[in-house]
């Protein structure tokens, strides 16, 4: 295997591959191929971007018939017939159905530019500067989302002071702590110290902060107090939307809508290069060109995405993703969890994490993750101190596919118990 190139002249920040040390030449559905012809199970779904598998034939078919016309590729923020095709089938079929009433702004094409803009947007309509975020929050690694994000490797690399973000302990840290009152004493009290927030930023599940799942009344009354004092309520559902968590936003079950919802991954449909921010019609304030890129007007992006949500509305991958996910819990509590009491499990629809935290021994989760790519199957970490193993298979995995690689997670994790 000749990684010599990679090893010699690409950046040290390099991550992923990592823990993954092989070079891949192919990808279908939720499997890959390397160069040895070796096959991996997906559990990794390129950190949430291929919800629709690798290499969708429904979708890929779409892409090379747009590219075989000649049509044009990159437009900038130009009316286009991709741009007006998703916009329509976004609304229609997905918007307007579920009773949201949103403008799509659409970003530089990564996760951390729609927060970026949200993080913009929310200052501008409210002329407040702070915001709350919560601990175990990820939004990404530009200066502003970092401000927001709490992992203090991740900060530090900022090289900068990251600040106006108030940090909140999420509401499963202490269990005593009732978060929604600790945030309006420090809105009320004139001795918090604190500046009234322009936002509140929220995951309803926080993925990389260990799969850790929002209670659906939490997200409710978070709903009802941003109503109450005027804050704007931003849901980033950069990795848990697109039917991850088994409804097409990962907030549908707590009955809110937020004020703003920032979207990438997935929502390129093929993971292609894309990102939007759904913003509330009456806070699109922005005036022309204020928050702009180059590359927000990809549009073989624009024909994936809606051949993505196409795919999605016809092939009933919101049921088959809550089917799916029953599997894998069921699977794990029977098979996994028995191996030892401390293993804790989390999530919902297909994404999932299995805790190390209470073994005690801080490399055993990392372990595991090396352990399962040398038995052919792709998963990462997440969490304080990496102790959790992330499952987030392709939400169109085959079951038989699906269960080779719960059954690879398994006996990983009985190898490294020893």
């Amino acid at each position: 295997m000749n990684t010599e190139a990679f090893e010699k002249y690409e950046s040290e920040v390099r991550s992923y591959c990592r823990h993954f040390p092989t070079v891949f030449v192919k990808a279908k559905g939720a499997e890959f191929i390397d160069e040895n012809n070796e096959r991996y199970v997906d559990f990794f779904c390129g950190a949430g971007a291929v919800n629709y598998g690798h290499n969708n034939d429904y979708i890929k078919a779409k892409l090379a018939a747009y590219l075989e016309s000649d049509g044009i590729l990159h437009a900038l923020d130009m009316y286009t017939v991709p741009k007006r095709e998703f916009i329509e089938t976004f609304e229609n079929k997905v918007l307007k159905p579920r009773g949201y009433d949103y403008k799509i702004q659409f970003c530089g094409p990564t996760g951390t530019n729609a927060n970026e803009a949200a993080l913009k947007l929310v200052r501008k309509v409210t002329g407040r500067t702070n915001v709350f975020a919560m601990m175990g929050a990820f939004h990404g690694m530009t200066i502003g989302a970092l401000a927001l994000t709490t992992d203090d490797a991740d900060r530090k690399g900022a090289g900068v002071p990251l600040h106006d973000v108030t940090h909140i302990p999420a509401p499963y840290m202490f269990p005593e702590l009732d978060t929604i009152e600790y945030m309006e004493r420090l809105i009320t009290d004139d001795h918090s110290g604190v500046d009234m927030p322009a936002a509140i930023f929220i995951e309803t599940i926080q993925a990389e902060g260990g799969v850790m799942v929002f209670d659906d009344e939490w997200l409710r009354r978070c709903r009802e107090l941003c109503d109450k004092y005027g804050i704007l309520l931003v849901c980033d559902e950069v990795q848990v939307g697109c039917c991850r968590s088994g409804s097409f936003f990962s907030f549908e079950r707590a009955g809110i809508k937020p004020d703003i919802v920032t979207m990438s991954k997935s929502i390129g449909g093929y993971g292609m290069p894309m990102a939007i921010a759904l913003l509330r019609p009456d806070i699109d304030v922005w005036k022309p060109g204020e928050h702009n890129g180059t590359f927000r007007g990809n549009q073989l992006s624009f024909v994936a995405a809606k051949a993505g949500l196409e795919y999605m509305l016809e092939n009933n991958v919101e049921a088959e993703t809550k089917r799916k996910g029953e599997i894998v819990r069921s699977y794990i509590e029977e098979e996994i969890l028995p191996l030892d009491g401390r293993l804790e499990l989390r999530g919902m629809g297909l994404i999932w994490g299995i805790d190390f935290a209470a073994l005690g021994d801080k490399g055993l989760s990392e372990r595991v993750i090396d352990t399962c790519f040398k038995n052919k199957l792709v998963i990462e970490g997440a969490g304080r101190n990496n102790s959790v193993v992330k499952l987030m298979p392709p939400l169109v995995i085959e079951d038989e596919v699906l269960m080779k690689g719960l059954e690879i997670l398994k006996k990983s994790i009985s190898e490294c118990l020893g």
